[in-house]
């Protein structure tokens, strides 16, 4: 009796195994960057292999390289209708990031990495499977889709890439290619270079490159929005300490950024929008408010009309 009870349990932890769908961990786009600044025993990042590339365990350039990688062609612009939903602004690892929502002239200067295999056939933020071997990148805020064209600043050597997913998110990266678009500049055995981006926008009516004035090319002055020791006036939370936080940000640049496109959307109500820094991030908050309730009722307002819930924040 005791072995057919025990052969019973067994029978029952295999199949309540079987029956449980296998989870994949938030992935980072930034994950196939260099080793410099990966050092083994860092608290926040894995010990990378020694392996040409610079890549962290798991991924890397695949087993099945083409051999024709340098005949791949560029992405050809085109005209594509911007993804529903892709370009609401959303958070990745405590940071909140707001994307472009229109198409325009853009330009950042900055380091690439790339991702390989790790993420070869996943979804990308838009609903396309990854292809490791195709002309494509990720950017945390350029829109989706959209096309760019990536320079080398070493070597001048560029190439023509469609922006079809988000990222990276760590280490100051500002996108993430193909492991293609990668080998055609140069970068896979580095792991990572200083690129220039450029995007690409064509004109609708002939589909020929357009000439349109920069919708983001530069951060706004920063007398616009000095940051906050005491929060601003309010007349019926005056003394108050609640408010609530749009977003949080490493650098001055990217909360200029998102600050004016908060002003734009919120219209009146953004005029209680001010800039505090703390913990050595540069956060964004609006407020402030007579009391939590008010706060709370605001936040689930303002999650309808920005496509995220402000998180409650006390001074």
């Amino acid at each position: 009796m005791n072995r057919q009870t025990a052969i019973l349990a067994l029978a029952t932890l295999a199949l309540a195994a079987c029956g449980t769908p296998l989870q994949r961990a938030v992935e980072t786009r930034s994950t196939p960057a260099p080793v410099e600044d990966r050092a083994a025993g860092s608290p926040s990042t894995p010990a990378a292999p020694a392996a040409p590339g610079g890549y962290l365990a798991g991924d890397g350039p695949g087993g099945d390289v083409p051999a024709n990688l340098d005949e791949i062609p560029d992405a050809v612009p085109k005209i594509e209708p911007l993804h529903r939903y892709a370009n609401r602004p959303y958070v990745a690892l405590d940071k909140t990031y707001a994307p472009m929502t229109a198409l325009g002239n853009f330009k950042e200067r900055g380091i690439a990495s790339w991702y390989g295999k790790k993420f070869h056939g996943q979804r990308t933020s838009i609903g396309d499977t990854y292809d490791m071997y195709a002309m494509t990148a990720a950017h945390p805020t350029l829109p989706i889709p959209s096309y760019a064209r990536i320079t080398n600043v070493a070597t001048q050597k560029s190439v023509v890439v469609r922006v079809n997913d988000r990222g990276p998110f760590l280490h100051d990266r500002v996108i993430d290619l193909s492991y293609t678009a990668a080998h055609k500049l140069g970068i896979v055995n580095n792991g990572s270079a200083e690129v220039e981006i450029e995007s690409i926008v064509l004109n609708p009516d002939t589909g020929a490159l357009a000439r349109q004035e920069p919708v983001q090319s530069k951060p706004l002055e920063k007398t616009e929005i000095t940051p906050n020791i005491a929060p601003p006036a309010a007349s019926a939370a005056t003394g108050s300490n609640i408010y609530l936080q749009l977003g949080a940000f490493k650098t001055q640049e990217a909360a200029d950024s998102f600050v004016a496109k908060m002003r734009t959307e919120l219209g009146k109500a953004g005029k209680q929008i001010s800039v505090f820094i703390k913990d050595g991030l540069t956060r964004v908050h609006i407020g402030p408010y007579a009391n939590e309730n008010e706060a709370r009722s605001t936040a689930e307002r303002l999650k309808g009309k920005l496509g995220f819930k402000p998180m409650l924040n006390f001074h």
